[in-house]
């Protein structure tokens, strides 16, 4: 059954938190209109909405998109549309309605899940078409069509231009196999090797995982031959009318195919199928005049493979603790994991399996169950606060907050890649190298057992978050895009209780930090506090550093006559300086 979901107000310690985790970041308006709703009704705004497909990205020498009718001598080198093009990424994510970013985030987490790097894919128009058949989808419960669902997408993804570069699924041939994405298929983007932190029991023979054996992989390796990149983008894909690979060959002779019919494509007793008895994959006839593989037949083999892997418990486990960890926090464990196992992880599985596989849903229940709020009886880790930002939404939530929009794409190319390019350069100084992980299985910090989300903290990384504060603050650089005006924006937003200096650190705390119940400056007295007495009184001692008599009141006073504007500044941005460069808001 689904998980237990909470049924009250979400109040804007809940909203703040959901909005952090759900979307690349809020305004305080957003937190504040989402603060009277419940978790249902959120989830509605959020990811039940109709949404439109993306601006095409813009080549700015042309002034024309490039990813669906290809380049010429006229466009952008190489190089510079990449540039671009994940540039163009983060600016979808930087959209100012929450339920696009909703969707984006989605479209992230697959990204982490079928990982992509352009090192390996150095093809504007396939990473391009790869993040566009996830935006596909993402949102797969708003389609009535069962058939479009992760499962379908694993399929989808097999003969994906960009994936059959990325792990040489161009080259797997009869007679000369290439194991390389058949390895990655089973043991990254779908059954997985089974919990690191209590391993699945083996045979005891070299090469059996538990899950799946090395046997496997070569049968699958078997499966997925034939295929080749269509670097004419013109073989499409009937359900999603994106570009697909083709087999090499043609689409009636699928000529480097395997089908050789002495040698059964038989996997291991370690699966259990009542679709294919024996667990054998064989080709269907009818799809082959004459006994000759077609691209029909090929695709269909795959199909089929795909659907003996979702088969298994296991699948549908393994994929749901990647959701897990994305959306809420990563167990490191055997005592944290074993009761997020039994009770949540085997309740998203079921819903996943039950609900044929289709994503959303999972990710739904989940962003409004108890559990997700510490709402349940019982729950004794803490979901505020549980995750390190990544690079992404410590610098795109910054952003969010402080109403830095970038500008539009099709009026302003210049001045849009000019913004969204700067952050991708920052998003990569900080540590994630966007679109170009270190190895094909992604970024470590969404699947490397134990460390996971802590590998976004270096001593050199957390620096850089530091400097990238300093920066978003300066007053002497005010023509730059990633900077903003403090006093501006409190005058606008916390003009209430701007005058009192205890009030307006409280309010910044509760928007900008994710623990921050029962706050007070009075020692002893924050027994309950989830932030301490001392840390709230070295917000307002850096706030007010340069005060020796009276501050509150002299800072009142400056305030309310509003005529020395670069004092006020100063002041507002060690506040803020402070509390964005403390630890807790490197935590969502």
């Amino acid at each position: 059954m689904p998980l237990p979901e909470y049924g009250g107000t979400l109040g804007q310690k809940r909203a703040a938190h959901l909005l952090r985790r759900a979307t690349f970041g809020a305004t305080k308006q957003q937190i504040d209109s989402f603060a009277g709703l419940t978790p249902a009704q959120a989830i509605t705004q959020l990811f039940r909405q109709t949404l439109p497909d993306p601006v095409l990205p813009i080549d700015p020498k042309t002034g024309a998109e490039w990813v669906t009718t290809g380049t010429t001598g006229a466009n952008s080198k190489d190089g510079d549309l990449m540039n671009y093009l994940l540039s163009w990424f983060l600016g979808q994510m930087m959209n100012s309605s929450l339920a696009y970013s909703a969707r984006e985030k989605v479209v992230l987490f697959l990204h982490t899940h079928f990982t992509m790097r352009t090192e390996k894919v150095n093809n504007t128009r396939s990473v391009y078409f790869q993040n566009q058949l996830f935006r596909q989808f993402a949102l797969d419960a708003t389609s009535a069509d069962a058939d479009v669902n992760f499962k379908t997408l694993t399929v989808k993804a097999s003969v994906d231009n960009a994936m059959l570069e990325l792990l040489d699924g161009r080259l797997n041939v009869k007679g000369s196999f290439n194991e390389n994405y058949a390895r990655e298929l089973l043991e990254l983007y779908s059954i997985g090797r089974g919990l690191e932190v209590d391993p699945p029991t083996t045979s005891g023979q070299e090469g059996d995982y538990g899950v799946y054996t090395e046997d496997d992989v070569k049968t699958a390796a078997r499966i997925l031959t034939g295929w080749d990149v269509d670097d004419s983008y013109s073989n499409l894909d009937p359900d999603t009318n994106l570009p697909r690979g083709k087999v090499k060959g043609s689409t009636t002779n699928a000529s480097s195919h395997d089908n050789d019919q002495t040698k059964p494509k038989q996997f291991s007793s370690n699966f259990t199928s009542t679709l294919f008895p024996g667990n054998v994959i064989t080709p269907d006839p009818l799809l082959m005049p004459g006994g000759v593989p077609t691209e029909e037949s090929a695709l269909d083999e795959i199909t089929k493979l795909i659907d003996l892997i979702y088969e298994q418990e296991e699948t549908a486990k393994n994929i749901c603790r990647k959701i897990y960890r994305f959306f809420v926090w990563a167990p490191h464990t055997k005592d944290e994991t074993d009761p997020i196992e039994a009770s949540v992880i085997a309740e998203m599985a079921n819903t996943f399996r039950t609900g044929n596989f289709k994503l959303q849903p999972v990710i739904e229940n989940l962003l409004r169950s108890q559990h997700f709020y510490d709402a349940a009886a019982n729950v004794t880790d803490d979901a505020y606060g549980g995750l390190i930002k990544s690079p992404i939404d410590l610098i795109l939530g910054t952003l969010k907050f402080f109403n830095v929009q970038v500008p539009d794409l099709s009026t302003q190319t210049e001045q849009f890649y000019t913004m969204t390019g700067r952050i991708l350069n920052e998003v990569v100084d900080l540590g994630m190298a966007f679109y170009n992980p270190y190895d094909v299985a992604g970024y470590e910090a969404y699947h490397q057992f134990p460390v996971f989300h802590r590998y976004w903290i270096t001593t050199n990384s957390l620096s850089k978050r530091y400097i990238f504060m300093e920066k978003f603050l300066d007053p002497t650089a005010p023509l730059d895009p990633l900077t903003i005006n403090s006093y501006d924006y409190i005058r606008t937003n916390f003009a209430g209780v701007a005058p009192n200096a205890d009030a307006l650190v409280k309010d910044l705390v509760v928007y900008l930090l994710p623990h921050h119940d029962d706050l007070t400056f009075t020692d002893g007295a924050d027994t309950t506090a989830s932030l301490t007495a001392k840390r709230l009184t070295y917000f307002k001692n850096r706030f007010l550093t340069d005060v020796n008599i009276n501050p509150e009141a002299y800072w009142a006073n400056t305030w309310n006559q509003g005529t020395d504007l670069e004092e006020l500044r100063l002041w507002l941005n060690r506040l803020l300086n402070a509390i964005l460069q403390s630890p807790e808001y490197q935590l969502a």
